[in-house]
């Protein structure tokens, strides 16, 4: 009788042990940050481990769409009416972008490479062929228009020229033309008097198989939050196309990748060559990428807003003062002059006026949004859309006949979408450490429960215990008797 009691103590006691421990441990928040711990260290840019391995050739494909505005009506909008474009795409191309010429630095706390980018035509993706034709902005005409306007003689120069070319302020090119590179007669005769000119244009002319120069990245072996952050680019750690010292700031990663342990509360901070300047996103919401769980971080339209919505922008206007409006960026200065204006495709989430000016702009958030899809442990993307719109300023130039009466607008004349999408491989590697994850995390609920499956086994073997003791007490008057 005394053993039973013993053991049945044993339980009691074992039960309110483990609720303790249990409760403890989870209030302690221990196993969560153990697992924090144990990726944190992992995840370091290093020779050998996995997290390297992907950043110095990322596993998933990745996608480059481009969508082009062809112009339906180039009479017209000579005459001063409003541009209507239809969009023609996709033209998809397969991007290649691995980490090349690397070498490690300060004890392995920093590494330079360079980031060659090689895109491939993929037709069975595409809407039709690099052949096919598209009527946009002549940017190569506009672009030295713009620069010899206020100069009498080199205007008049100009202006005969054209006029005798035939060139004027609309062109028909191919796609391959537009994206990859020709050769322009106006830019061709200039490169004769102007040898640093050059005489071929594209949008991403000598993009192709090629890198945007060499990068100083932190590993992240002194902090984890430092992981792929940007230190310098070509050799200087801030920019100087802007006007104010937190403009020109370079600021987190190249993008493709993030530090692990991501909470919603914070900024991700990323560095576009493209766009010539930092940006950050912000958390919008939880999703689930192929039974991955993840955070969607975007833009928010702050980023690109007026300096009168977001003081903190008034350093890219340029010149100083001469802003263009929300969902704007001007980035001639970073693009050898020419008058190229980025934004969101469709100007989603910019001024109304701009929808307005060109017929055919419909902004839709899933369409036209960016948007970065991560595990918040790992920092690793899920998917993500990169998503922006090239643009051209166009205005009347009294001293050019070729640019009629058309309106002051911003012309839309490509928008890109860059897409990646985590590969299965990739995706199981992360459903084992979430059930790795989810093992530990739920150690002391898994305390709880044994403490509360004991305590009801203790509270039935006391009831069984107090049972046989009261029916005995019952029956000794019966067998005095």
């Amino acid at each position: 009788m005394l053993l039973k009691s013993c053991c049945i103590y044993s339980t009691g006691v074992c039960s309110m042990l483990f609720l303790i421990a249990g409760i403890a441990l989870v209030l302690s928040n221990v196993f969560p940050r153990f697992v924090q711990s144990m990726v944190e260290k992992d995840v370091v840019l290093e020779n050998g481990t996995e997290a390297f391995k992907a950043w110095e050739n990322p596993p998933a494909p990745i996608y480059m769409q481009f969508y082009f505005f062809n112009l339906t009506n180039p009479m017209e909008v000579l005459d001063g009416d409003r541009p209507a474009v239809v969009e023609i795409g996709p033209y998809t191309y397969r991007e290649y972008r691995p980490m090349e010429q690397i070498n490690f630095l300060d004890n392995d706390t920093k590494l330079t490479s360079v980031n060659t980018k090689t895109y491939i035509f993929q037709l069975n993706m595409s809407r039709g062929p690099e052949s096919d034709l598209i009527r946009t902005v002549n940017i190569p005409a506009l672009t030295v228009m713009e620069k010899v306007k206020d100069s009498f003689i080199e205007a008049n120069l100009v202006s005969s020229y054209m006029k005798s070319t035939g060139e004027g302020l609309f062109t028909t090119r191919t796609v391959g033309e537009l994206l990859w590179g020709y050769e322009d007669p106006l830019l061709k005769a200039l490169h004769t008097f102007k040898p640093e000119v050059d005489n071929v244009f594209g949008l991403f002319y000598k993009s192709n198989a090629s890198n945007d120069g060499e990068y100083v990245f932190f590993t992240g072996r002194q902090n984890y939050k430092d992981f792929s952050r940007v230190d310098t680019w070509n050799g200087e750690s801030s920019l100087n196309w802007w006007t104010s010292d937190e403009c020109n700031m370079i600021n987190g990663t190249n993008g493709a990748f993030f530090h692990p342990v991501i909470t919603k509360n914070e900024a991700l901070y990323m560095f576009s060559p493209e766009l010539c300047r930092s940006l950050y996103a912000l958390y919008e919401e939880d999703v689930t990428m192929k039974g991955v769980h993840g955070y969607r971080f975007v833009p928010p339209s702050e980023v690109f807003a007026n300096l009168t919505v977001n003081p903190a922008n008034a350093g890219f206007c340029v010149p100083a003062g001469n802003c263009l409006g929300s969902g704007l960026l001007n980035v001639s200065v970073c693009k050898q002059g020419a008058p190229i204006i980025m934004s969101s495709p469709h100007f989603y989430q910019a001024d109304e006026k701009f929808v307005n000016d060109v017929f055919g702009m419909v902004p839709k958030k899933e369409y036209h949004e960016t948007t970065i899809d991560i595990n918040p442990l790992t920092g690793i993307l899920l998917q993500a859309a990169n998503r922006l719109q090239i643009n051209v300023y166009v205005e009347q130039i009294p001293r050019f006949s070729q640019t009629g009466n058309v309106r002051t607008l911003v012309f839309p004349v490509v928008y890109l979408n860059e897409s990646v999408v985590l590969d299965d491989t990739s995706v199981e590697k992360l459903q084992a450490i979430a059930g790795v994850q989810n093992v530990v995390v739920n150690i002391p609920f898994m305390l709880i429960g044994l403490g509360i499956v004991l305590g009801g086994i203790f509270m039935f073997l006391m009831c069984r215990l107090s049972v046989p003791e009261s029916t005995a007490a019952e029956r000794q008057p019966l067998l005095s008797s």
